[in-house]
């Protein structure tokens, strides 16, 4: 891509930062034409309408500048990264005093339930996750701390603090927000062991 390609990118990003008031930063990417865009924090479903919101507006943007918009998770085959949506979560107990070791069940908990998760967590999302440019291999579940390659990622300032969030890399750029927060939230939360809690 030309130079004035990635600057109207870089330019539509922050126009869109500037209107959708909870996108929280960009930056570039590996992929050449790639960037990135933050949202958060946010509580609950609005973590959902802002991204949608904010696709929206990318898109209608990048169409003033005549630059096209692809969320697929590898939108150009070859030896470099895809593009996927990773989902930082966490609980008030996380971010509390001893939260690492909730942070820890938590995943624990996702583990069981990879195979129902990676089902809802974007289309094609198989060409991304291959096990290589910083993805764990889509058939298996894996988390470590500063663990790019992991399914879930527990950032190093957590491990360091004893508490904060964890990193759910798994998801693919053209995910739905509203299914990933549910289900992760659903894993989390509701699940003790096999069992589906259910308030009497």
């Amino acid at each position: 891509l030309s130079p004035v390609c990635l600057g109207s990118l870089r330019r539509a990003a922050s126009i869109n930062a500037e209107y959708m008031g909870n996108i929280s930063g960009i930056n570039a990417e590996v992929m050449a034409g790639q960037w990135e865009y933050q949202i958060g924090p946010c509580e609950g479903i609005s973590s959902g309408d802002s991204l949608w919101v904010s696709r929206f507006l990318l898109e209608r943007i990048s169409e003033y500048f005549q630059v096209v918009v692809s969320f697929h998770p590898k939108p150009i085959k070859g030896d470099w990264n895809g593009a996927g949506c990773h989902t930082n979560y966490s609980t008030l107990t996380m971010r509390k005093e001893g939260g690492y070791s909730a942070i820890i069940k938590a995943i624990e908990k996702l583990s069981k339930r990879h195979k129902e998760h990676i089902a809802v967590y974007g289309s094609d999302n198989d060409q991304r996750m291959t096990g290589e440019h910083e993805t764990a291999n889509i058939g298996s579940f894996s988390y470590g701390v500063a663990n790019r390659g992991a399914s879930v990622r527990i950032p190093n300032q957590a491990k360091i603090d004893g508490k904060g969030y964890f990193e759910d890399r798994r998801p693919a750029s053209n995910m739905d927000p509203y299914v990933v927060t549910s289900l992760i939230a659903k894993t989390t939360l509701l699940f003790e062991g096999d069992d589906l809690k259910i308030d009497e």
